[in-house]
């Protein structure tokens, strides 16, 4: 399997960070974009740089490099997740502006109809979020934001991104055990 990840402005770089590690140990060929204020933030909320998580099998592109191969829909990659994504990433990918590598690579997974799951941050949601969260779906996106959840008992915030990341990695139908599955309880 092939994914394209990218990581954009909104708060919790990290779960971009892990989605890679969690994604590369399971054998996911990655091709990794940052866009400028995803590596901003990655910097300000982890002091690390996109290149400090770059392993053999995660190839890290340029957001403007809009001759990346999968900028057209000739190329076969699986996917594409966006985590964290942005509300202005939204709206761009809503309005189809695909002026840089993310927002380009995420129209021609809607146009090739390939998976794309957008793991929006944002709370509170304003009308216009929704609408194009919306839009988006009606276009083929996934929206998925990383919402907090209790009956795997996690302990820690590793636990809490690991069910983030496991629900992403459901939606490719890709086998984990980053959590505990709902098991009714008596």
């Amino acid at each position: 399997m092939e994914l394209v990840i990218a990581v954009t402005g909104a708060s919790g770089a990290i779960l971009g960070v892990k989605f890679v590690e969690r994604s590369h140990k399971l054998g996911i060929k990655i091709n990794l974009i940052f866009s400028e204020w995803g590596e901003k933030t990655l910097r300000a909320e982890s002091g690390e740089f996109p290149q400090n998580i770059v392993k053999d099998g995660v190839k890290l592109f340029d957001n403007n490099d809009l001759l990346a191969p999968f900028s057209s829909g000739s190329y076969p990659f699986d996917g594409m997740v966006i985590i964290p994504c942005s509300m202005n990433t939204l709206s761009k990918i809503a309005y189809g502006a695909a002026d840089d590598l993310i927002t380009r690579t995420a129209s021609v997974a809607l146009k090739e109809r390939r998976k794309l799951i957008l793991v929006t941050r944002e709370t509170p949601l304003s009308l216009i979020h929704l609408e194009n969260m919306v839009k988006v779906t009606r276009a083929g996106a996934v929206i998925l934001p990383p919402v907090l959840t209790f009956y795997h008992f996690p302990k820690t915030i590793d636990d809490m991104v690991d069910y983030v990341i496991g629900k992403v990695l459901d939606q490719f139908n890709v086998k984990h055990d980053l959590f505990k599955r709902w098991n009714k309880r008596r």
